[in-house]
């Protein structure tokens, strides 16, 4: 791959369904934030959400190191949770539809571009990143109205 990134994630949501999520991106030296917000969601919604579009922001593909305090996100690659699921019409082990199937298949794509390594981190935990992208993604929920 011609090129190494760290990307970082977050997502959050209320007891309103009020979502937000942020990214940062880092090549070299250089760092870019992204963000965004929605109506009508969930916390894993946002953290997927999260994951797309920064893999969506790169523009070629790239050895990507993508940390996450969301085990739901990383074990899905990591631990197979992904490959059972489509081996199983996408249900889950008790015969439930996945949620977020959108989601991860939008994932599957963008992984599919790209090498990605999983990391997991402990949020809330004093790791920069991790609060700068949750302080991000909280701030834009906040930029929704209540209700």
């Amino acid at each position: 791959m011609a090129c190494t990134v760290e990307v970082f994630t977050d997502g959050s949501a209320d007891d309103k369904r009020r979502g937000g999520w942020a990214a940062l991106l880092r090549y070299n030296k250089h760092e870019k934030l992204i963000s965004g917000a929605e109506p009508n969601t969930t916390n894993n919604r946002m953290e997927l959400t999260a994951a797309v579009m920064a893999l969506r922001a790169l523009k070629k593909p790239c050895e990507v190191h993508l940390y996450t305090d969301s085990q739901y996100l990383k074990k899905a690659f990591t631990d197979g949770w992904l490959e059972k699921w489509q081996k199983n019409g996408w249900k889950t082990a008790s015969r439930q539809p996945v949620k977020n199937k959108d989601l991860w298949l939008a994932l599957l794509e963008e992984t599919a571009r790209h090498e990605v390594h999983w990391h997991w981190t402990r949020g809330h935990a004093g790791h920069r990143e991790n609060e700068l992208v949750d302080r991000e993604a909280q701030r834009q929920r906040r930029t929704l109205p209540l209700g």
